[in-house]
């Protein structure tokens, strides 16, 4: 029986959490990953936390919840850019090989290889057999990670193309938060539904037993955040507790 496809503009964007709760279910999620990760550290255990979305999603911020209270000497957090000139040279996952975390230690990824099926997809930045030719890639990549006892959270939070464009408007307006906002930000934008089509086909392609992907709805900053963290704790649980 085929998977029901993920329709990212039929997600329910109404959930949100009033302060209180949201303050309660963080500090609680936050000492669960804490304690956790004393555990993976002597059980072995790597975690490599993917994080996917459309500009402004609130990645970063979530990123920043998950880590604040967690030992910085087992975890690294890497914002995946425009690839450099000796990077292009190689093939499109080398640059991704250096930064996996040794064993017991956790990588959060603000952007992944998952760049190949998404941006480099729609502009045009590889060539259509390449990019079909990397969802194979990938999950031959995340099955050779997972069978050596990695845990692979894959996130995908998502927001309205309506949403997206206060957010935008707002950085531009706020001087501390101007630096967020760039020509390019505004150029993927024009190309919102190429972008949707090409999520909702990594979804289809990579959705794997091993190595899910959680769609986040994160219209509400602070549901998004606690989502994001309870969704991490209840997947190093399920390994830790296998």
């Amino acid at each position: 029986m085929a998977k029901e496809r993920i329709s990212l503009d039929g997600l329910d964007q109404s959930k949100s959490l009033e302060q209180e709760d949201y303050k309660k279910q963080l500090k609680q999620h936050q000492l669960h990953l804490l304690n956790m990760q004393l555990e993976l550290r002597e059980r072995k255990n790597s975690v490599i936390l993917v994080m996917e979305g459309p500009d402004a999603a609130g990645k970063g911020g979530a990123i920043k919840r998950v880590v604040e209270r967690l030992d910085p000497r087992l975890v690294r957090v890497y914002s995946i850019v425009k690839p450099t000139p000796e990077e292009y040279g190689h093939h499109y996952m080398w640059r991704f090989w250096s930064k996996l975390p040794a064993r017991g230690e956790m990588a959060i990824f603000d952007r992944s290889w998952y760049g190949r099926v998404l941006v480099e997809r729609v502009e045009s930045f590889c060539s259509e057999e390449e990019w079909k030719r990397a969802y194979r890639e990938i999950n031959e990549f995340e099955r050779s990670l997972t069978d050596g006892g990695a845990i692979i959270i894959k996130l995908f939070l998502h927001i309205t193309k309506d949403e997206q464009l206060d957010r935008f408007k707002r950085r531009e307006a706020d001087p501390y938060k101007h630096w967020k906002i760039s020509d390019e930000d505004w150029r993927n934008r024009r190309h919102w539904s190429e972008h949707t089509e090409a999520a909702e086909d990594m979804f289809e392609k990579t959705n794997t037993e091993l190595s899910p992907w959680t769609v986040i709805p994160a219209n509400f900053k602070w549901y998004a955040r606690v989502k994001t963290l309870r969704t991490v704790c209840e997947q190093v649980a399920k390994v830790l507790e296998a």
